[in-house]
């Protein structure tokens, strides 16, 4: 199973039921994600819990006016076709207010944090 898209529509189907919190299995990769959404707005914390002696990493959701941030994702690499983005591959979702998440060689990068760095790299998911 993919782990990622496990992750992302975990989220998504927490802000629909107006949960305030999530948790999953932790990992580097799914901390790094959530930090990136957590530097874009789409989250308010996150920690790493221990729950019956394994690992979980609670994210706390954004909710504006009583409506959730998080409306829709959609995985873009998935484990039988990778996809991978240049610079110049990189354009705005849905006019701006969304967000293109990719993992770069220099780490898990939303699009304008890699076009400022001027890098390139599999674009995991898209999140409005």
């Amino acid at each position: 199973m993919d782990q990622i898209s496990n992750m992302i529509i975990m989220m998504k189907n927490a802000s629909k039921a107006n949960r305030p919190t999530v948790s999953f299995p932790y990992s580097k990769m799914k901390h790094a994600i959530a930090d990136c959404l957590k530097k874009e707005g789409y989250v308010v914390s996150l920690s790493k819990k221990m729950k019956k002696m394994v690992p979980m990493l609670e994210v706390e959701l954004v909710y504006v006016d009583g409506q959730p941030k998080i409306n829709d994702v959609e995985r873009i690499s998935k484990q039988s076709r990778r996809v991978y983005y240049g610079v110049s591959d990189i354009k705005p979702i849905k006019n701006g207010y969304g967000l293109v998440v990719l993992s770069t060689p220099k780490g898990i990068l939303s699009g304008k944090d890699a076009k400022k760095e001027l890098v390139g790299g599999e674009a995991l998911f898209k999140i409005w």
